[in-house]
């Protein structure tokens, strides 16, 4: 089955752009498409999606909001943030909002058509270190209320487990996980299932948001 994408966008032009290079993807399907948040919104009730591409600055809901709102509810489409600037702050406000990545609007076709992929199958897809890089950019904006209950919340995992978390948040793929702790790969990947499954975390750029609201890393 093709993935069904959704396009949320205030400018027409990027949305036919998206659609043309989409369009021509065997395995992609464009079935949606939206020019502000509150729209967005009111077709995902009668439409079945996959993947949502969100524009994050749109008139009446902006991307944030949106995305945080379709993220809360059950068995939500994925959603990838597509920012104007690097390291946009915009683009950690839509993680922090259950966004599974975010991406440049002038990304190559070929990387934003990977990316779709990567997500629709349950990956992140902002590399480990743009997203270290977007974090010690903004960790000194982070909220310090609800920390004691994070630290809590730590408390379920393993030694291993929380040692695995700070490696993720400084990172590191989970090829380089497995050198540095002298691991199979396969043992990493199983580490990293059961701390998303311990903290009710959606991927490892949640990981990596909490590791620094925690202050388990710092910037």
């Amino acid at each position: 089955m093709a993935i069904r994408v959704m396009l949320v966008d205030d400018q027409v032009l990027l949305r036919t752009g998206f659609r043309m290079v989409l369009a021509a993807q065997p395995d992609m399907e464009v079935v949606a498409e939206a020019g502000d948040g509150v729209e967005a919104l009111q077709v995902l009730r009668s439409t079945e999606v996959d993947v949502v591409l969100m524009d994050v600055r749109m008139p009446k809901l902006d991307g944030v909001e949106t995305t945080r709102r379709i993220c809360s509810d059950p068995n939500p489409p994925k959603v990838l943030i597509l920012t104007t600037f690097d390291l946009d702050e915009y683009a950690f406000s839509g993680l922090k909002a259950g966004a599974s990545g975010f991406m440049l609007k002038d990304v190559p076709p070929g990387e934003l058509l990977a990316a779709i992929r990567s997500v629709h199958s349950g990956d992140a897809v902002v590399a480990p270190s743009t997203t270290r890089r977007l974090l010690d950019r903004f960790a000194p904006m982070l909220p310090g209320t609800g920390q004691g209950t994070q630290r809590k919340e730590l408390e379920r995992l393993t030694d291993r487990e929380r040692e695995v978390m700070v490696l993720v948040a400084q990172g590191l793929s989970n090829g380089e996980i497995a050198a540095r702790l002298v691991l199979s790969e396969a043992t990493v990947k199983t580490h990293v299932g059961r701390i998303l499954t311990k903290l009710e975390l959606r991927d490892r750029v949640q990981v990596v948001v909490l590791a620094y609201e925690t202050g388990l890393v710092r910037a």
